[in-house]
């Protein structure tokens, strides 16, 4: 196994094509399809399932792949502190599903440590990936939350991943809707009423399971659906088309503004906030004093 041929298979996957990724590497389509099968035979799975329309990942690929980005992004990082002569500190790294309040627990961290040199990381991403964040050790911890639908599901997968799962905070779920919004003066709003509006969502890539969904309800009708994948386009079309999503309630006005606005769900569900993290590592201290940062943003909410 070389690293050249991770980069290979992380460029694949970018491009969903074997072809379009040797164009893009420079290489012949044969040599790149040989270079995969012989890392296939020596790590003894299958990466890629093919069809008529390129490639996928499989299951065991998936895996694979989370581990390979995590070898590049060293060796990357390797060459950017001794050619460049620097040295960088990774100080801190978190995985989360889409919350403000996780980037501003972030920002409060960042503004606290404040050395003239430091790496922090911060990813927004889908919850298959933050749990595999914390399980390859790329974030030490991942924000994810529970609900009496998802709660069996994502415990046994991260049980099985040797992670554990710590609540935070309990929310009652809301939606958000634009100011403007027909529904924004109503001081709770039912399914039923959402219906005539599009439902937004974030993307769960090849892992969309309705149990790793976002949003709670994921499994309720409704007609006009959106699929997007970050906060920032999510809550432009919220106010664009007078969409909405599923939420905790809990906005920053400091990173989102004052367009969108939290009103209470008719729901029998909720939303437990939490972190995951490895069982058998301790947290470090900026982890610590992010958690602390977290909940303190938490409690001051609406204060």
């Amino acid at each position: 196994m070389t690293l050249q041929q991770l980069k290979y298979i992380i460029e694949i996957v970018h491009c969903g094509s074997i072809t379009m990724a040797a164009q893009k590497l420079f290489v012949t389509q044969p040599s790149l399809s040989k270079s995969v099968a012989e890392l296939e035979q020596e790590m003894g799975i299958t990466i890629f399932l093919r069809n008529n329309r390129g490639v996928i990942l499989s299951e065991e690929g998936v895996k694979f792949l989370s581990y390979a980005r995590q070898v590049v992004e060293q060796a990357e990082l390797l060459e950017h502190t001794y050619k460049c002569g620097e040295t960088v500190k990774r100080v801190f790294a978190v995985s989360a599903q889409h919350y403000a309040f996780a980037v501003n627990a972030f920002v409060a961290l960042v503004k606290e440590y404040d050395k003239d040199k430091y790496e922090f990381s911060l990813r927004e991403m889908r919850t298959y990936d933050i749990i595999e964040d914390v399980h390859t050790q790329r974030s030490e911890l991942g924000i994810i939350f529970l609900s009496n639908f998802n709660r069996e599901v994502i415990q046994r997968i991260l049980q099985s991943k040797e992670l554990e799962f710590t609540p935070q905070f309990t929310a009652s779920p809301h939606v958000f809707v634009s100011r403007n919004n027909p529904l924004a003066g109503k001081s709770s709003v039912s399914m039923d009423d959402l219906l005539a509006y599009p439902r937004l969502t974030y993307d769960q890539g090849i892992n969309n399971s309705f149990y790793f969904s976002e949003e709670l309800h994921s499994t309720a009708e409704s007609p006009k659906n959106i699929i997007v994948s970050d906060r920032a386009t999510l809550f432009n079309l919220v106010i664009g088309l007078d969409g909405y999503t599923i939420s905790s309630g809990i906005l920053s006005s400091d990173l989102n503004g004052t367009d969108i606005i939290a009103i209470p769900l008719q729901s029998d569900e909720i939303m437990e906030v939490g972190y995951i993290r490895s069982a058998e590592r301790p947290l470090s201290k900026m982890a610590e004093r992010y958690l602390e940062l977290f909940q303190e943003y938490i409690e001051g909410y609406g204060k």
